[in-house]
């Protein structure tokens, strides 16, 4: 997304996200969780459409904490089908909520969301796609390779030359630990 790099900075939605979040590496499950979601809902739409829209998101969600979000039944699925401040498309809602379920026995497997991935890393991104289509609702080669890359297990969200790039390899992201 070397584009972005041009794109973001100075921008009052992008460029923060590109600045401080975008490629770092992300320690905590809700967050994690938090991208998956974001990346989902961007399906079909813009990023910037997301990023407007991400507060909405955060309480919509409540702070996308998994455990809430997981126990989610028709009430709260209703409620987000008609919260105009997110995306309110049926699959989309039903993915996030099946998603927070699948990271909830993922967690009781493997200790956490990120104990999961590091435990599958480094893998191609095409052998990416096929482990989160088994395992994930709604994931795609798109969403899947930016929740990656936004998250630092695969490489290519800044261009060498973005001075980005020198933050991301100083914070270590699972991509640049690779042998």
């Amino acid at each position: 997304m070397s584009d972005y790099c041009d794109l973001a900075p100075a921008h009052p939605f992008h460029g923060p996200y590109h600045d401080h979040e975008y490629g770092f590496p992300v320690e905590d499950d809700d967050t994690l969780f938090e991208r998956l979601v974001l990346e989902i809902n961007q399906a079909g739409l813009s990023w910037l459409t997301i990023l407007k829209k991400r507060d909405a998101f955060r309480s919509a969600f409540e702070g996308f904490a998994i455990d809430r979000v997981a126990a989610y039944g028709d009430a709260e699925r209703a409620r987000l089908l008609s919260d105009a401040g997110i995306i309110r498309n049926r699959l989309k809602v039903d993915a996030v909520i099946h998603n927070a379920g699948v990271i909830q026995t993922l967690r009781e497997e493997h200790g956490s969301f990120r104990a999961w991935l590091d435990r599958h890393h480094p893998l191609p991104h095409a052998d990416w796609i096929k482990l989160f289509k088994r395992t994930f609702r709604f994931t795609g080669p798109e969403i899947v390779g930016e929740f990656l890359m936004s998250t630092g297990y695969l490489p290519g969200a800044h261009r060498d030359d973005c001075p980005i790039q020198r933050r991301i390899l100083a914070a270590a992201p699972p991509w640049s630990r690779e042998a």
